[in-house]
Order: C-alpha cells, then structure tokens, then sequence
C-alpha cells in the first residue's frame, strides 16, 4: 500500500494485463487488487461456512473492471462474432462485443441489442468471472453458448 501511495495512480508499472485496453497504471493494479481481495474474502468466508455478497460498490466496479481488464482484448475471439450483456439487479448492464477484432466493452443502457444476456447481482457476476459460481445460478436469455466461450476462452493461449 506505501508503494502504491508513493507511485500515485497515474505512475506507469508492470501490469499481468499486456494486452488489455486498459491502463498499465498504479492506481490501476491498485483496482484490480481490491476486486481480487473481495473474491479472496469471499473464498475465506465460504471456508467458515457464512460467504456474504461482495459489497456493493466494490462488486459493481468489479464487474465494469473484469470486463475491462481480463475479457476487453485486441487478440481474436475463436467462434462467430457475438455480442453478450450482462445485468447488474443494481441497475447497471455492460454490452460485450466479440469477434475476430477481439472483444471490446462498453456500457448498455438496458436490454437490447444483445445475441444473449445474462442477469443476477454484481456480487454474483463477480464471483461468476472468478469461478466461484456456476453459470446455472444465473438468468440467461438467448443461446447460454457465449458465456460459456468466455469462461472457457484463453487469449493469447
């Protein structure tokens, strides 16, 4: 945390990310380690037996996060293009497109334009891009054959 401090946010570093949108920044890894500590709680509160949803607002930045740094690439998706949303219950939703350019992510306002979308809590999305829940718990429209692309989707593997 000193380290992180004493850089700033804007200060350039080694990110596990090289061909993700987004920034190769402190502040930046400092965001994606408060989506990785929250899952680790959570895995943490399983073991005990009493998970809790991940808090608000670090689940719904979680989601816009993931998306932006672990799914949104320039290396090209491997099956025919799709364009997938998911649905935050909190109100926000996320489109994803994805095709030989890669997958690119952007905000959706409500259902539309979608091959498939796919709906529970940010906290439950969260954990969904994490592994820690199946894609049966979700509510999914359309051909479920997307998301599990995605989950099986290695870029750059």
């Amino acid at each position: 945390v000193d380290a992180l401090r004493a850089a700033g946010p804007d200060k350039a570093c080694w990110t596990w990310w090289p061909r993700s949108p987004s920034p190769r920044t402190a502040g930046a890894a400092a965001r994606h380690q408060v989506q990785e500590l929250a899952v680790h709680t959570y895995d943490a509160q399983l073991a005990l037996g009493a998970p809790r949803p991940l808090p608000d607002a670090v689940a719904l930045d979680g989601v816009d996060e993931f998306l932006a740094t672990c799914v949104a690439t320039d290396l090209p998706w491997p099956h025919d293009p799709v364009t997938v949303e998911y649905h935050a219950t909190e109100g926000d939703s996320w489109r994803l497109r994805l095709s030989s350019a890669g997958a690119s992510v952007g905000r959706a306002e409500g259902p539309g334009e979608a091959d498939a979308a796919l709906w529970g809590t940010a906290s439950d999305l969260v954990l969904l891009f994490y592994g820690r829940l199946p894609l049966d718990a979700f509510k999914i429209e359309g051909d479920r054959w997307p998301f599990e692309g995605l989950i099986e989707w290695e870029p750059g593997s």
